[in-house]
Formats: structure tokens, C-alpha cells, sequence
């Protein structure tokens, strides 16, 4: 396990149940000072305390050789030693917890810690090995800056420095991060709060910019949520940056601490939908599911990017909990204006057609769009999944024989869903073909590969509603 990793709370659920039932088991610590960003908090700081180890290993590994032939001593030394550790060295708090703790050793140190590890194979009941490394150790440029370099594009090594980033249409994150400097510049109360995804959140200028209405609480998803609802309950104004999958981690806070009762926290939910290179783990398949069943929730997902910016003010202005799901990667390439609130819950017709009728939620509109055209297709751009705005279902239903959902998350509970449950609510309805993601976990692959491959670019979502329509 990494340091970084080390502050989430699972970590030490696990070490008190291990300390308690005592299995042959081996916790290596890699302590190497990071987890995207620096590690921050309480016990990054007590790992940090005479961290390299070197006077506290010398004197205790000399010691022990030198007192080993004296039974008596060496068992007063041992005492002395744990009474050192408690002042110098940070193995007191697992040593507590029913570990015995071994370290820091250097992890780079390879005959060291071979040997090491052979000699603890077969000690009895939960052990922690320490090891101390360098995030990017041997290759100067990533030691240098280990955060640039802990997820790289194609680069070449015998270069100092990573490819520049062309310029060009800005990420989602960057927009979101350029509408929190510009929405904290006039707001005091606004508190961002990111659970050690500065940077893949796009909150770097904002740290800088905002110190003190920034909070980085580590790999702590659970606690990011209620630690924002504290904030919303001492009349600040929180907004919690979190990937889609992360927030999964913190669902029973989001229902309990959050949503029953009614607070006033925004989610700006990044990485929504199909990630592409960050694989598997990280998907946002699942947050329209999770979220729209949540009673006071209001829920957007945005077309555009400029639809981004107006859905992020229309929650940080609503009294209650709101979130915005957005995805990875850039936008359509919009000259963007300042975001204004809308209309919650109300949708926008982009194109009337006939019979068939499509509704969008997210950033498919123009796969969406393109299909359409084959079909001279009504298109809407629903905009909000909870509220869910009925009275343009309704209107479709006079007219359309056949409305077909689109959504970048899993069909099962998703934005489908809902308009499928409520047109079920009519005895003279018309069909409904929901379109998302399949019921499986979406490989690793680029975001078009993917979409290709399940069947979510214009020409696969053509072609289930052509099969649809035959079948029906």
C-alpha cells in the first residue's frame, strides 16, 4: 500500500480488524512521499519525521548487535527502543494497532530488501515493512517532477522535459477550474474541496490563487463528502471536485450526510462517462444510476461545454444539493461566455422532426445529432436527469411514436430509465429504446474505440434504432 493510499479510512478498518484476529500477514508500506500530488495531512507529516531513517536505523540496528549476547540488556533495549520510536520514528501508531513494525528501510536498496522480506516470510501474525522510495528514482526529469510524470503521454526519454501540450480547445476540467477562480474572485463562502485530485480536477490555480478556501483532503472520498457538508452547515458554500468513480467510495455519506438533509453542496463530477486511457477502474458508468434515486438531488449533465459552465452556476446557486457530471477529455470548442443559471429541470428542443423523437443526456449530442438526421428525427437535449422534465415527455408523446434515450452511463437506473418509468405511467404510450452503456465493465481502450466498439458513435446508435424499429 502507498502513503498516499494509507490515509483513507478502509486502510485502517482493515489494520484494527488484523490487529485483533493477528493473521500471518504482510503490510509493505511504500512511503515515498505522493500520491498524484504530495501527500498532505497528519500522518504524511508523522512519516515525514526523520524519515530517512538513517540516525534512528544506525543506532538501533548497531545496538541490537552489540547487546544481542546479553539477554538482559537486550530486553531493557528493546523497551528503550519503543520508547525512542514514540519520539522519533513512526511506527508507534501501528506497533499500537498489532503490527510489528519494521523500517524505514531504503526500498531502492534491492539486496537489502530481498533479504528483508526473506527473513520476514516466515514471522507469526501481521507484520509492517517500511520502505522508503523516490517517486521517478533513476530518471532524472521524474525526479525532478514527479507529478508531471506520474501519467505521461508518448514522450521521448532522452528529452529533459514532456512534449508541450498543443494549444487548442480546453478540457472540461480546465473550464471547471477556470469557473471556480472566477466564481471564489466574487464569493468568500465558496470552499473547494478535492480528495487529492488537484491537478486531473483542474484546481492548480485555484490552490495558488485560493489557499484558504482550498481543502486537498487526501485519498479520503467518505471524508470529502462530509467534511463538505460541515462546511455547508457553517453557511459556506462547498463545492466537492470528484471523479465519477471516486465518488462511489462516498455514496452512504452523499445519501446520509449530505442529501437527508438537504444541504447546500455542489458535486462537479469529472471523468463522466467512457475515460478512455485510465482503463477499466476508472469508468464513470455508474453516477446517473446512483445518483437519481437519491431524494433532493438535482442532477445535470450537460451537452457542451458552455452548458458546463451554466449548469455549474445553476447548482452553486440552488439551495440544495446539486451535481454536474461532465466527461474527460475537451470540449465542442465553443467561444465560451460567463455561465448563467437556467431553468432547473427544463429541457431545449434542438431540432423538430417526426415520429421518432430523441433525447439526449450529456455530451453525445452530436453522435446523437448525426443520427438523427437519417431518420429526420425530433432531437431534445434534455439537460437534467432529476428533475426529469415531463412536460416535454408529455409533449413528445402526442407526436412520436417512438422516443429513443442516449446517455454515457449504464442503462440499468440510468437517465433512460426515468423517462421509461414515467411514459410506463401511460396506458397510450409510445415505445422507448434506451441507448448507453452495456451491462459489463467497459474495457481499456480510447474514448472513440470504445464508443466504436459498444455501439455509442452516430453510426451504432443508428443502427440499434434502425434494428429496433424492424423489430417492432
Amino acid at each position: 500500500i502507498g502513503d498516499g493510499a494509507m490515509t483513507a479510512g478502509m486502510a485502517f478498518e482493515a489494520m484494527n480488524h488484523a490487529g485483533d484476529i493477528k493473521p500471518d500477514m504482510l503490510v509493505v508500506l511504500n512511503d515515498n512521499d505522493m500520491s498524484i500530488s504530495e501527500n498532505v495531512g497528519a500522518l504524511n507529516h508523522h512519516f515525514a519525521r526523520l524519515l530517512s531513517g538513517r540516525f534512528y536505523t544506525s543506532l538501533r540496528e548497531g545496538s541490537k548487535k552489540l547487546l544481542s549476547p546479553l539477554p538482559h540488556i537486550r530486553h531493557f533495549a528493546s523497551r528503550a527502543e519503543e520508547h525512542m520510536k514514540g519520539m522519533m520514528a513512526p511506527g508507534t501508531i501501528f506497533e499500537e494497532l498489532g503490527f510489528n513494525y519494521i523500517g524505514p528501510i531504503d526500498g531502492h536498496d534491492v539486496d537489502t530488501l530481498v533479504e528483508t522480506l526473506s527473513n520476514m516470510r516466515d514471522l507469526k501474525g501481521p507484520q509492517l515493512l517500511h520502505i522508503v522510495t523516490q517517486k521517478g528514482k533513476g530518471y532524472k526529469p521524474a525526479e525532478k517532477d514527479p507529478i508531471g510524470y506520474h501519467g505521461v503521454p508518448k514522450f521521448d526519454p532522452a528529452e529533459s522535459s514532456l512534449p508541450k501540450k498543443a494549444a487548442g480547445v480546453p478540457s472540461y476540467s480546465e473550464i471547471f477550474g477556470q469557473w471556480l477562480c472566477d466564481t471564489a474572485s466574487g464569493d468568500p463562502s465558496l470552499m473547494a474541496v478535492t480528495p487529492a485530485m488537484r491537478e486531473g480536477s483542474g484546481m492548480v490555480e485555484f490552490s495558488q490563487r485560493f489557499p484558504k478556501q482550498y481543502f486537498d483532503v487526501a485519498i479520503a472520498e467518505q471524508h470529502s463528502v462530509t467534511y463538505a457538508a460541515g462546511l455547508a452547515i457553517a453557511g459556506m458554500k462547498p463545492v466537492v471536485a470528484i471523479y465519477s468513480t471516486f465518488l462511489q467510495r462516498g455514496y452512504d455519506q452523499l445519501i446520509h450526510d449530505v442529501a437527508l438533509q438537504n444541504l447546500d453542496v455542489l458535486f462537479a463530477i469529472d471523468r463522466a462517462g467512457i475515460v478512455g486511457a485510465d482503463g477499466p477502474t476508472h469508468q464513470g458508468a455508474f453516477d446517473l444510476s446512483y445518483l437519481r434515486c437519491i431524494p433532493n438531488m438535482v442532477v445535470m449533465a450537460p451537452s457542451n461545454e458552455q452548458e458546463c459552465l451554466d449548469m455549474l452556476t445553476t447548482g452553486y446557486q440552488h439551495k440544495g444539493p446539486a451535481a454536474v457530471r461532465y466527461p474527460r477529455g475537451a470540449g465542442v470548442g465553443l467561444e465560451l461566455r460567463q455561465g448563467k443559471a437556467i431553468e432547473i429541470g427544463k429541457a431545449v428542443t434542438v431540432k423538430k422532426g417526426q415520429d421518432v423523437a430523441f433525447l439526449n443526456f450529456g455530451t453525445l449530442l452530436p453522435e446523437v445529432e448525426e443520427a438523427a438526421s437519417a431518420f429526420n428525427a425530433t432531437v431534445i437535449d434534455m439537460r437534467f436527469v432529476k428533475p426529469l422534465d415531463t412536460n416535454c415527455v408529455d409533449e413528445l408523446m402526442k407526436d412520436h411514436s417512438v422516443l429513443v434515450t442516449v446517455e454515457e452511463n449504464v442503462v440499468a437506473g440510468g437517465a433512460g430509465s426515468a423517462v421509461s418509468e414515467y411514459v410506463a405511467q401511460h396506458k397510450a404510450r409510445p415505445q422507448v429504446l434506451n441507448i448507453g452503456l452495456p451491462d459489463e465493465f467497459i474495457k481499456h481502450g480510447s474514448q472513440s474505440e470504445v464508443r466504436e466498439e459498444i455501439g455509442l458513435d452516430a453510426k451504432g446508435i443508428q443502427s440499434q434504432v434502425n434494428n429496433f424499429l424492424k423489430e417492432g
